[in-house]
């Protein structure tokens, strides 16, 4: 069964059961998203992308007879006004929190809502994270409270290696330098070793996040290295000005990206890109196209009618769903409640794979994507021309990692 005929299902029957009292207002979800700086062209992407999730559950009924609504606060990107959002949500008594990264961010959360939900039984909280993916977040620092949708750093590194091309014997890597960065770097490295001895890492850079405006001179040491392919995680500007200067450099190799097909990156990879850059995604527009999914093409088709960018969330997608879903089955808006529903619950992706919350860890087990840059493809991106042609997919099973959580859960 798809998730929007399991969601209706659940939805209609537990509505019916509701008291008029009970069914009025709406049930308010906060979004503590990156709005303004640096990053803000994800952040107003994120958001909208988020919304028009939110609008196509409520016009089948919403959630317990209510309509979703979406309370957005600007973290601006710094973990001290995340963690002012975090307290403005809690003090209006907001049953959840959706944040979408970064890693620093998302750490500061995990830690202030799991104690904030020690102290204030009665102001529970619970944090939905679509797009932080530190692994240690569902690993060491692993919270009751908190629940991932999109697969870790570790899932990607193993997916980017996996993808190599068993020509690619030399890589240069560039990594932010913080917790994401910092565990992109290691993962890549890891699995290298263990899936790929073969190809020689012949340049490793951590850089500054957000603080480089010109990667001329790395692109100059990429060129110098001999390197068959660029490995990297980077996004927002540190991503679009890399493959922007690569680009203008003549810089020839293949990039393998995280973040490319993220705002920005399409329209600096421009045409002189196609065939060269892969990125890993949870989704991209053309999945429908290609697997003859009308159903799915036809969503997308409604997606770019009423906006100018691509719809790539499919990890926001499914937090939206996974949220509504676990109020649906909990009959109830009660933190406490929602997170007991949200472990191990199943779900359908867009692309119809299933995809489980894993109860261990509260890491989302799912499908994933590589796909590579090129024309000819049924939708484009950024009116470039070009589009995301999908090369492999991971079922949730082929990707699936052990993890080092000991959870710790409420009694009551």
């Amino acid at each position: 069964m798809k998730l929007s005929t399991m969601l209706g299902a659940a939805l209609l029957g537990v509505g019916a059961m509701l008291s008029p009292a009970l069914a009025q207002g709406t049930i308010k979800i906060g979004y503590s998203e990156t709005l303004s700086g640096t990053f803000a062209q994800i952040g107003d992407q994120g958001i909208k992308t988020i919304q028009f999730v939110v609008d196509g559950i409520n016009a089948k009924g919403g959630v317990l007879g209510r309509k979703l609504e979406l309370v957005p606060i600007d973290n601006k990107a710094q973990p001290a006004d995340a963690l002012s959002s975090l307290q403005k949500m809690v003090d209006d008594n907001l049953p959840i929190i959706l944040n979408c990264g970064p890693s620093n961010i998302a750490n500061a959360l995990v830690a202030a809502v799991e104690k904030n939900n020690e102290r204030n039984p009665d102001r529970r909280i619970v944090y939905v994270n679509c797009g932080a993916v530190a692994p240690e977040l569902t690993n060491e620092r692993c919270s009751f409270w908190h629940f991932r949708t999109d697969v870790h750093a570790g899932m990607k590194a193993e997916i980017m290696v996996r993808a190599l091309p068993k020509s690619t014997t030399k890589v240069y890597m560039i990594n932010q330098d913080y917790l994401f960065g910092q565990a992109v770097q290691r993962d890549l490295k890891l699995y290298l070793e263990k899936l790929r001895p073969d190809v020689q890492i012949v340049g490793d850079e951590l850089v500054p996040l957000g603080k480089i405006k010109d990667f001329s001179p790395y692109v100059t040491k990429i060129k110098a290295s001999g390197a068959h392919a660029l490995l990297t995680g980077n996004w927002g500007p540190d991503m679009t000005l890399l493959i922007r200067s690569g680009m203008d450099m003549g810089l020839t190799l293949d990039y393998y990206t995280y973040y490319s097909h993220l705002a920005g990156g399409p329209t600096a990879i421009g045409p002189g890109g196609a065939g060269k850059v892969h990125s890993i995604m949870p989704f991209n527009e053309n999945i429908g196209a290609e697997t003859g999914n009308k159903e799915l093409d036809a969503w997308v088709q409604a997606f770019r009618k009423s906006h100018d960018f691509d719809f790539v969330f499919g990890d926001r997608r499914l937090a939206v769903e996974l949220i509504a879903a676990a109020i649906a089955k909990a009959g109830s808006t009660d933190p406490l409640k929602i997170a007991q529903a949200m472990e191990g619950l199943k779900l359908t992706d867009a692309a119809g794979h299933e995809a489980i919350m894993r109860a261990d860890d509260h890491q989302i087990q799912m499908a994933y994507y590589l796909g590579t840059f090129t024309p000819g493809t049924k939708y484009d991106s950024e009116k470039t021309g070009l589009g995301w042609k999908t090369d492999v997919t991971f079922k949730a099973a082929d990707i699936s990692q052990a993890t080092t959580c000991k959870m710790k859960r409420p009694t009551s």
